[in-house]
């Protein structure tokens, strides 16, 4: 797989030789067990997979070659790079400015821009109609479309199982910018509409087997579904994509369900005449950290701790699965961490900022999970590891830690 040029200060020595370690061992990804860091009164589980995955490595990669081939120009994201606090802050440090914020609001007018400026395009793609406005101002967007492949291969799929007549189902967060992206193009192909979980999956459902008045789908989906989308003739046919930061799990359940309810609808004809046999769409690193989370269930840890954007997508879902065992702190960087008492954490189904008291049990061996969305940086999961690490007494040093690595 290519390698990228990214700043230096997004790596950890630490963590990379951690990482080099799991490849050694496990070349072909199949073992999920995260490796085991002894510092003495303290254990780190290490997940097998976590940080920058391809995608968001080319957009650092292209973002800060944007800057050094553009002295003097202004320069315009068009919403955040990628769901990272510390890599965002980066890029406006450097004079970046955000043209949207994430759920699509105008910061700034297109009027504004000159065919002078540039415009980076952010991993998560951008729609048809912010595409077509750009170009109308003669802003070249090709030579810094940061545009994650994977998500480009889910545009590729809609646009598939468009032609062939089946209407597009996308497993995703409607206001989410991948979401927003994907859905500008799938509705150009076919019918589209978007369900944020299995609930409201089961919902849309209701509407195929009648349970529900056709009517009544136009206000409960608002917002949710293409121009001119006829509930009552739209979903005999139906293909489903997802946005690809969601969890494999759930994207897999509403497939499966979408397939059952109508081949038991239509139960003398072929299921393929009605459902479009769609292949899971999320991205290699999606996968990995969810796979590698799962490996981490298997743990005998204290408690768990995801670090993260607040607003990734991707963290949020390793978050839901770990909380399934442990109870589970999503930060943002290591500064969310105030001391041996005191952490605080977010609440990502409710959105709300939390603070825990006396989160790290008193007792002789303490045992953290540790892991991070695709977009954290090492550096960042390197400073939690080591800040949680400084209130126990006795740690090894960072040679007897890689030697006790198994």
């Amino acid at each position: 797989m290519k390698t990228f040029q990214i700043p230096e200060f997004y790596r950890s020595p630490l963590i990379s030789k951690i990482k080099v370690h799991q490849r050694v061992n496990d070349p072909r990804k199949q073992n999920h067990a995260p490796a085991f860091i002894d510092l003495g009164p303290v254990a780190f589980y290490i997940a097998r997979h976590f940080g920058f995955c391809y995608g968001v490595e080319n957009a650092i990669e292209i973002s800060f070659k944007a800057l050094a081939e553009n002295p003097g120009k202004r320069i315009f994201l068009l919403s955040q790079m990628i769901h990272n606090p510390e890599v965002n802050k980066d890029l406006t440090e450097s004079g970046v400015q955000f043209l949207q914020d994430t759920e699509g609001k105008q910061l700034i007018p297109f009027d504004t821009l000159t065919k002078e400026d540039v415009v980076i395009i952010p991993a998560f793609g951008a729609t048809l109609e912010i595409e077509k406005k750009l170009l109308e101002k003669n802003i070249e967007i090709k030579k810094y479309n940061t545009t994650c492949p994977f998500v480009e291969r889910v545009w590729k799929k809609s646009e598939q199982i468009g032609k062939d007549n089946y209407t597009i189902i996308i497993h995703g967060k409607y206001k989410h910018e991948e979401t927003r992206a994907t859905f500008s193009r799938s509705e150009q192909n076919a019918p589209s509409v978007v369900v944020r979980d299995l609930a409201e999956a089961k919902k849309l459902g209701d509407y195929i087997t009648g349970k529900k008045k056709a009517e009544n789908f136009y206000k409960e989906f608002e917002g949710k579904y293409s121009s001119g989308f006829d509930v009552n003739k739209h979903l005999e046919r139906v293909g489903v994509i997802n946005q690809t930061t969601m969890l494999a799990t759930e994207t897999q359940e509403i497939a499966d369900y979408f397939k059952d309810l109508l081949q038991e609808k239509y139960k003398d004809e072929d299921v393929k005449t009605h459902f479009a046999d769609t292949r899971d769409t999320l991205c290699y690193a999606t996968n990995e950290n969810q796979d590698a989370t799962y490996g981490l269930l298997e743990t005998d840890a204290d408690f768990a701790v995801v670090v993260g954007g607040y607003n990734s997508s991707n963290t949020s879902h390793l978050v839901e699965l770990l909380e399934r065992k442990f109870k589970t702190y999503f930060i943002s960087s290591e500064h969310e961490i105030k001391s041996g008492a005191e952490i605080h954490h977010f609440d990502y189904p409710h959105h709300q900022h939390l603070t825990s008291f006396n989160f790290i049990p008193q007792k002789d061996k303490v045992k953290i999970i540790l892991t991070s969305g695709a977009s954290c940086p090492d550096a960042v999961v390197e400073k939690v590891l080591r800040k949680l690490a400084g209130y126990f007494k006795g740690i090894k040093s960072d040679e007897e830690i890689l030697t006790s690595l198994n």
